[in-house]
């Protein structure tokens, strides 16, 4: 079989199955949100959090309502456009007549209103990541590098348009910050104040999470659901735990369940299992493994260490 047999063939085939699977036919004309678009907002956004971190640009040598406003007014077209494709597609797919009207700049409308108030969010998590970090130089330091930061960071964003019920834009902003910190924070959780993830790689943050205010995680820390077996008959449940005020849960643990309680002032230990509700002011930890430690074997320089 030659190039020309094999390309034809391929055409073929790909024809067929973009006709026979209904999520590649097209929805009365109505595109998918551009994910490059949506990352582009997510960037835009950092600029204006955090303005002279992430850009050539400085505030200092800018008027500040200029800045702003400037950056402002750019982003708000990009999200209400994106915002207005996703929602087509969405109503679309479930047979319904899309109809243009004011929905998508009132969401927008309201989405840039809290945006100083998840900046003020943002500074409190920050402290709270400087003040448990005796390896942080400084809050510039964390703002600049800290994976940890970032996917909070994108979480409040992603939080506000799954509030609204934004269909499609909130998930690829999480998925994002997931694919670039190794951070899964789905933005359908509720997370208070002063949040501090340290290190970060491997936690996981499921859809019904609730988390309290002072809440320090470890890398690998799982807040989950016991079991998803239904699928999507479990959807709009409260699947995954509840988490108090000023508990810290150490690396590589796992809580789990919709009726999990974690109360407030708890320490989790690593490495640690829990399935059921914690009281306040108390301590949960695993046991250790038994260690065992061989002594050491005398050899010369002509032998090597066998494993």
């Amino acid at each position: 079989m030659g190039k020309k047999e094999a390309l034809d063939y391929a055409v073929e085939h790909f024809t067929k199955n973009y006709q026979e699977e209904s999520i590649f036919l097209p929805k009365n004309g109505h595109p998918l949100p551009n994910r490059a678009e949506i990352i582009e907002i997510i960037q835009e956004l950092k600029k204006i959090i955090f303005p002279g971190y992430f850009g050539e640009d400085s505030i200092l040598s800018l008027e500040i309502e200029y800045y702003v406003g400037y950056r402002l007014n750019h982003v708000y077209d990009k999200l209400k456009k994106q915002i207005c494709i996703a929602m087509s597609y969405d109503r679309a797919k479930n047979g319904e007549r899309f109809e243009e009207c004011a929905c998508e700049s009132e969401i927008c409308d309201r989405f840039f209103k809290k945006l100083p108030e998840v900046q003020k969010m943002l500074l409190k998590d920050l402290q709270a990541g400087f003040d448990g970090d005796p390896a942080a130089g400084s809050k510039e330091e964390i703002i600049f590098s800290y994976p940890g930061l970032f996917a909070i960071y994108v979480y409040r964003m992603a939080h506000i348009l799954y509030e609204e019920k934004v269909p499609f834009i909130p998930r690829i902003m999480s998925e994002y910050a997931h694919g670039r910190t190794g951070i899964d924070i789905n933005p359908g959780a509720q997370i208070g104040e002063y949040f501090f993830i340290d290190h970060g790689t491997g936690i996981v943050i499921g859809e019904t999470t609730i988390i309290g205010n002072h809440v320090k995680l470890y890398q690998g820390v799982t807040l989950g659901a016991l079991s998803t077996r239904k699928g999507q008959e479990l959807s709009g449940t409260k699947r995954h735990p509840t988490i108090g005020d000023h508990v810290t849960i150490y690396a590589n643990s796992t809580v789990l369940g919709g009726t999990t309680v974690i109360g407030d002032q708890v320490i989790i230990g690593g490495n640690t299992f829990v399935t059921e509700s914690i009281p306040a002011n108390t301590k949960v930890s695993a046991k250790s493994p038994e260690l065992v430690i061989q002594e050491d074997r005398k050899c010369d320089d002509k032998k090597i260490w066998e494993y």
